[in-house]
């Protein structure tokens, strides 16, 4: 398929596609970096949200200390562009492939930190750094209530940490959790803390996480950094979650009105596989920009369903629609490229470089 150039009008792409509106990207990667930074805490954007190095560069030249990345094939993309010399991997390394491609990749950046909740990945983490000469830096993950990884309570939080700091090759290097505004953080990190300042154990890192918490800052003022992603273009579920407008959302899905079987319905030629069926806690698939009262009401793999019985003003067969996905993060990794438009015209075509790396 032949590849839009930069510096065409937008509305010569071929559909479906993803867009990014610049103005928008960039007062995003603004905005947040200086609500982060006047509470008081460093900014380490998530690059699971882009996967691009080229924005991780724009928020690194904003101001973010360094970045997030979720599995070993991102830090790989992002360190071979250069982008930072500072990266948090905040997934378990489990088992020796991947532990030496971390101790590989660890040589090349100054800062290569990872997580752990358990003896498990802390060990292994250990066994491949030990024979290398460096330290690596772990921060101990703490669940608080989301359900997902991490330890469970302040004092299996402690004791891992004391074995970082007795095993060779690795260093205890704070705590992490994800995200902030889960039920029993205030409580967990208050708790954690009067114990570890007991214990005589400084914690140099709280890391905390999520868009969403972008709002609740203040309420956690024991952490030091924040971990975003989704700010950067920012999707339904931010706006549904009250930390964004539909004039903040970045990422437009360009789709084409390929059938309007009945007065009611249209259809479109993005489906799962361009926008995901991810809905989380949303009724619909995404929000079409021109026409709020239609519904995105169904996806197949190719097909997008409208339902029109809502709305006064209809598309139609042939007209290019706009959608603000659900979740931006996995469209993104559904497509080879995004096109970054300002005013109407591509200024630029950027590689999802770090699609589908998932080991």
């Amino acid at each position: 398929m032949e590849k839009a150039q930069s510096r065409q009008p937008v509305t010569e792409l071929d559909t479906p596609c993803v867009t990014i509106l610049l103005d928008l990207m960039e007062n995003n990667i603004g905005r947040v970096q200086r609500l982060v930074s006047q509470s008081g805490k460093a900014l380490r954007p998530h690059i699971k949200t882009h996967k691009i190095p080229a924005i991780g560069a724009m928020q690194i030249a904003a101001g973010a200390i360094g970045l997030t990345c979720q599995k070993l094939g991102e830090a790989e993309i992002f360190i071979d562009a250069g982008v930072t010399d500072d990266i948090l991997i905040t997934f378990n390394i489990v088992g020796p492939r991947k532990t030496g491609r971390l101790i590989d990749l660890s040589e090349r950046i100054r800062r290569l930190a990872v997580v752990a909740d358990n003896e498990v990945v802390l060990r292994g983490l250990s066994d491949a750094a030990k024979g290398h000469g460096r330290q690596l830096p772990v921060l101990i993950e703490c669940d608080t209530g989301f359900g997902r990884n991490g330890v469970q309570t302040p004092e299996a939080a402690l004791d891992l940490a004391r074995l970082a700091d007795r095993l060779p090759g690795v260093e205890f290097a704070g705590l992490a959790v994800y995200p902030n505004n889960a039920p029993r953080t205030l409580d967990f990190f208050t708790r954690t803390l009067s114990l570890f300042e007991a214990a005589g154990m400084p914690i140099p890192t709280l890391s905390g996480g999520g868009s969403p918490a972008l709002k609740s800052l203040a309420d956690y003022p024991m952490m030091t950094e924040h971990r975003v992603g989704t700010y950067v273009y920012n999707d339904v579920m931010m706006v549904e979650s009250g930390v964004a407008t539909w004039d903040d959302c970045a990422m437009h899905v360009r789709a084409t009105v390929v059938s309007r079987p009945t007065e009611d319905r249209a259809v479109i030629d993005a489906g799962s596989k361009m926008l995901t069926r991810e809905q989380y806690f949303l009724k619909d698939f995404g929000r079409l920009v021109d026409y709020p009262d239609a519904r995105l009401a169904n996806l197949s793999e190719e097909h997008g369903i409208i339902d029109l019985s809502a709305s006064a003003a209809k598309p139609e067969v042939g007209e290019v629609v706009s959608i603000v996905p659900n979740h931006c993060c996995v469209v993104s990794n559904m497509v080879d490229e995004v096109y970054g438009v300002r005013d109407g015209i591509v200024e630029t075509v950027w590689p999802v470089a770090a699609r589908g790396l998932m080991r």
